[in-house]
């Protein structure tokens, strides 16, 4: 799809006699990741809600672009919540897809009220045709902007379509809302503690109790505090639209159909609350409660010399005694030195001056 630092996306036609066949299947039995899978590369005539709406007993959807759908109440209380939730930034992370695909078929079939904005995403579906985490380019390290710096490829056009959407949604929303945004990924490789969330850099504001409170009801109590800014989707939500934003990862990557749903149920249900306006009852915070971590910083691959001294079946949240080497680049080594040290996303086959690893080390909130 790239050549020669050019990109084209082959957009459909959205008055096409086969867009509008699968539109009205989708219509008619709410299978969102086939209309998305089917028509992955976008509309012509994408961000014209109004064309492609429908309504379900008092909340309208608008199918904005491939994989992005807004639904909105027809009677929105105020001050409100604006709600995103999304999916497919990395093409093979097919649970949180399928969570959203269940939602939106719950909504289509009468079966989950919509009392608040929210805003549905399944972002690369270029990605999930193929059955890798991207195409050409890792899709979430691409946001604040930092698409504008790559070579012109699907990654480029999507993240930047995404940012306009998420833009346009939170500030559309009700005077004194409140932005949520919850990503939703599984991870290539085991991990000590199967679901944890990322916590994006805050710049000084306090971490969210209540938010850690209902990740924990949500079956997710490993945390790991963010530590400077990033191109991560759920930073620019945080970033730029003070939205508590997390992104969650609920266990190992798997195929389309191989999934047990039930084990990410308590999410799909508190996420269908939230949706709703149901009433949660979260315990109140506690550190005993979670497993907490600070980042110390970023094991950075410099040049094609760089050699990662950990297992290929290492689990993330691996600790290492103090004094362990765990990579040399170029002449320089990585050394732990903090009790606890732990390695979360090794992966040594990335580009030069990409993230090889990040290392963390256990904390706690006062």
């Amino acid at each position: 799809m790239t050549n020669n630092n050019t990109f084209t996306p082959s957009l459909t036609d959205i008055n096409s006699e086969e867009f509008r066949l699968a539109y009205n299947k989708f219509v008619a039995q709410g299978d969102f990741i086939a209309l998305t899978r089917q028509f992955e590369q976008g509309f012509t005539q994408a961000g014209k809600a109004n064309e492609l709406s429908f309504t379900v007993k008092g909340c309208k959807l608008s199918l904005l672009d491939t994989g992005i759908l807004l639904a909105e109440p027809e009677q929105l209380a105020k001050p409100s919540k604006s709600i995103v939730i999304s999916s497919g930034i990395h093409g093979n992370e097919t649970a949180p897809i399928e969570i959203v695909q269940q939602l939106v078929s719950d909504i289509i079939a009468d079966k989950l009220t919509v009392e608040h904005r929210t805003l549905f995403i399944m972002g690369n579906p270029v990605a999930m045709n193929i059955a890798k985490r991207f195409q050409t380019e890792n899709l979430n390290r691409l946001f604040c902007g930092k698409y504008k710096n790559i070579t012109p490829c699907y990654e480029k056009f999507r993240a930047q379509r995404i940012e306009t959407y998420v833009s346009d949604f939170f500030t559309a929303g009700a005077e004194g809302a409140t932005n949520f945004h919850y990503d939703l990924h599984t991870a290539i490789r085991n991990s000590k503690y199967e679901k944890f969330a990322i916590y994006p850099f805050q710049h000084g504001k306090s971490w969210n109790k209540e938010q850690l409170s209902f990740l924990a009801d949500s079956g997710v109590n490993t945390i790991l505090f963010g530590h400077g800014p990033t191109g991560t989707f759920s930073y620019y939500s945080s970033a730029n639209f003070a939205a508590h934003a997390f992104t969650i990862e609920l266990g190992k990557v798997r195929p389309f159909g191989e999934n047990n749903m039930a084990n990410f149920q308590a999410m799909a249900n508190n996420l269908a609350k939230l949706i709703s306006n149901s009433d949660i009852a979260l315990k109140d915070f506690d550190n005993k409660d979670f497993n907490l971590f600070e980042a110390l910083g970023d094991i950075t691959k410099v040049s094609d010399e760089f050699k990662l001294f950990v297992a290929d079946d290492a689990s993330n949240f691996t600790d290492f005694p103090v004094d362990t080497v765990l990579s040399t680049d170029a002449g320089q080594e990585y050394r732990t030195t903090k009790q606890g040290e732990s390695i979360v996303f090794p992966n040594a086959n990335v580009g030069n001056g990409q993230r090889a690893a990040l290392m963390v080390v256990p904390t706690s909130l006062a």
